[in-house]
């Protein structure tokens, strides 16, 4: 089978999708990726053949006109599933692929794979939009259709879903075809920094992912709050320069990238943005979340990790040094939010492995 996977150029976009390609590569099948100029040699690097389909979601933003919500609109429901289209619709006869996966804002990729006749499964990566907007921006997602939309206009008919029971989306339970996932933590190769190995106090894990917000303020905030706490912390600094923030005390180390995957299984609180991937990564290891967010669907992550127990959130003006070291400390005790922490994790580890997965999608294609 050749399966062709489809994403965003960025790394909240294709890392979620690296298990599952990896493990139907594993298992003889052909993989190949489509995804924006900017990544295809990061894809090829990763030992895939990839070619360009589509543009990122910031250079679709920028060309969108009105307002906030009007520009999101037209990003998502015009421009950028037309770019994959254009460069898609061309490719598909020369690929000739059995099954197209897609992360879930690549629509364009789920149109042009029903119009040539091939089986097509979105990937979530985050939670839907609201049913409120979906709604309100169906007459836009329209003629992506030909006249017979899907159950869901962006996550199509059959979706691949890696929500934990704990914090199911509605909006992908409701599908006519759903294959869960188990998220598998996954990052490309790094060090883990040495002194963890001889860390003897509880370790606070901090980061605010690979896309820059403007928020060095809140790293800032957040930084000085953990700092007064009887806890090591790591500071993933992700872009920019580790040394920008000068003197700092013992107990805080800021690096720029490291091996999430690796460090989670040593913490015992992670602070973050919200992120899906560090949000699923840290419900893997059954540990709670204090939760910074910042954009795109962080706040709506931040909120359902409140709702379920499973952390707490500061937004805004709440993130202060003293606000994120009082929830910090409130959470490095909380007996009740790690009870739920561990129950997200036991349901995480029995949900399907990526390898059964490709099992499964390899019998809904041929059915």
């Amino acid at each position: 089978m050749r399966i062709l996977f489809t994403c965003r150029p960025a790394y909240g976009h294709l890392y979620p999708l690296m298990p599952l390609a990896i493990a139907a590569r594993d298992a003889g099948h052909e993989v190949v990726f489509g995804t924006g100029e900017a990544f295809v040699d990061k894809v090829r690097g990763l030992g895939f053949d990839a070619h360009k389909v589509g543009i990122s979601i910031q250079d679709a933003v920028d060309q969108a006109e009105g307002d906030a919500l009007e520009a999101i609109f037209t990003a998502f429901a015009d421009i950028l599933p037309q770019a994959t289209i254009a460069d898609l619709t061309p490719l598909l006869p020369t690929l000739r692929p059995d099954l197209v996966v897609y992360e879930m804002s690549d629509a364009g990729a789920a149109a042009a794979a029903r119009r040539a006749g091939i089986p097509v499964v979105s990937h979530v990566i985050g939670r839907s939009m609201p049913a409120e907007l979906m709604a309100a921006a169906a007459h836009r997602f329209a003629p992506l259709w030909d006249g017979h939309p899907p159950a869901n206009l962006m996550l199509g008919d059959a979706a691949i879903d890696v929500w934990p029971d704990l914090v199911r989306d509605p909006e992908v339970t409701a599908l006519p075809t759903v294959f869960r996932l188990r998220p598998v933590p996954w990052n490309e190769p790094g060090t883990v920094p040495s002194w963890l190995d001889g860390c003897d106090r509880p370790l606070v894990y901090l980061t605010l992912g690979t896309v820059a917000f403007g928020a060095t303020g809140v790293l800032r905030a957040a930084i000085d709050g953990l700092a007064r706490l009887p806890v090591d912390v790591l500071v993933a600094r992700g872009p920019g320069d580790p040394g920008e923030f000068g003197d700092l005390p013992p107990n805080v180390h800021v690096t720029g990238f490291v091996p999430q995957s690796e460090v989670l299984p040593r913490a015992d609180l992670v602070v973050h943005h919200g992120g899906t991937g560090t949000v699923l990564g840290a419900l893997s290891a059954g540990l709670p979340q204090l939760v910074l967010p910042q954009g795109a669907d962080q706040f709506v992550n931040a909120e359902m990790l409140e709702t379920a127990n499973a952390g707490r959130a500061l937004t805004g003006d709440e993130v202060t040094a003293d606000a994120v070291e009082e929830r910090a400390k409130t959470l490095l005790d909380d007996a009740r939010v790690r009870e739920v922490a561990a129950r997200a994790r036991h349901e995480i580890a029995a949900m399907p492995a990526p390898s059964e997965v490709v099992r499964r999608l390899a019998e809904f294609t041929a059915s």
